[in-house]
């Protein structure tokens, strides 16, 4: 279930762990977002960014990555949807970094090779805390229609940069788009789902440093 504001990383009634949510709002004179994140949904998503197939791969990213995920956003899209992509991201981050809390327990990596017909995608993860994105993916610079391709890095960048991921992601094969884009989303997703899934075996932080 997506959190109501205020549920952040509070105790789940009845439960010896602590809740793994998270609620953030951001406006700004471009953009105004409200995003929810449970890391331990069931891929239950409503998104909402004006922009269709950015909606389409958010929706693939809580689906495959089964976080429960709300996505709110209006931005200025009759400049483009730059802003709007971009900030998305930075505030679904942030969200994704809230709810990771001290991050005791996790199992910290998680990796995906991903097909979609032709397009081959890799993606890996780490929760590092150093928060930066390494991105090798060969497309067309077009419209996918109000999507332009080029904000698919955009969104990565400021994903990695605020949820604290070291993130590359590459494309291995390919020649769509659209199939392209879909595919390094749900890598992405499938592995933040192992990055972030809870392991009984770890003891505290998994880091050598104690930290992360």
């Amino acid at each position: 279930m997506v959190p109501e504001a205020g549920e952040s990383n509070e105790r789940r009634r009845g439960s010896e762990r602590m809740s793994r949510t998270a609620k953030i709002t951001r406006t700004t004179a471009e953009t105004s977002i409200a995003v929810a994140v449970d890391l331990d949904g069931t891929g239950s998503t409503t998104v909402s960014t004006g922009v269709p197939f950015f909606d389409h791969m958010l929706e693939a990213l809580g689906r495959h990555a089964t976080l429960d995920l709300s996505v709110s956003a209006t931005g200025d899209l009759d400049v483009d949807a730059h802003h709007t992509v971009e900030d998305v991201g930075i505030v679904l981050g942030q969200a994704i970094a809230e709810a990771l809390g001290d991050k005791v327990g996790i199992t910290r990596f998680g990796s995906s090779a991903l097909p979609m017909d032709e397009a081959l995608v890799l993606a890996a993860i780490d929760v590092s805390g150093r928060g930066q994105l390494h991105y090798a993916v060969e497309l067309p610079i077009e419209m996918i229609g109000t999507f332009d391709t080029t904000l698919a890095k955009e969104f990565f960048i400021a994903l990695a940069a605020n949820a604290g991921l070291t993130l590359h992601v590459r494309s291995l094969a390919g020649e769509n788009s659209h199939h392209i884009i879909e595919a390094a989303f749900k890598a992405v997703a499938r592995a933040l789902l192992q990055a972030v899934a809870l392991d009984s075996r770890v003891g505290g932080v998994p880091s050598t440093k104690g930290s992360l």
